[in-house]
């Protein structure tokens, strides 16, 4: 797809992966340091955010601690992005329930991802992939 979905700038990608993360592995990738709470994504500390795969945004303030998006960091957000939302409770693996209208959202979202971030894997027994 391109249009609105490409990015402004020309973004590299790797090649996509398909290693498990645990559900475990994945909140620790939140953005935070181990050591100072709300030291920001360092090198080392990474940040990931499952959308039906497992996205690396390290790079962006915006999943740091806060950044807009943090609420997304170390997560499956695939409800609240279906949703068009930030509200912690909305964040969620599960989306099937959602209507077409709020699955398209997602869809774009995963599309929007998908060329702008590297997939580093799957989360471990996910069933909301497809």
């Amino acid at each position: 797809m391109s249009g609105k979905f490409e990015p402004k700038a020309p973004v590299n990608l790797d090649p996509p992966k398909d290693d498990p993360i645990s559900l475990e592995e994945l909140a620790k990738a939140n953005g935070k340091s181990i050591w100072i709470e709300m030291n920001p994504c360092t090198e080392g500390q990474k940040c990931y955010v499952a959308i039906k795969a497992l996205y690396d945004v390290t790079g962006n303030k915006a999943y740091q601690p806060g950044g807009s998006y943090n609420v997304f960091a170390g997560k499956d957000a695939s409800r609240a992005l279906g949703k068009s939302s930030v509200k912690p409770e909305d964040v969620s693996a599960n989306w099937q329930d959602l209507p077409d209208s709020e699955k398209k959202v997602l869809d774009d979202w995963v599309t929007f991802f998908s060329k702008r971030y590297n997939i580093v894997g799957r989360v471990e027994g996910a069933t909301n992939t497809d």
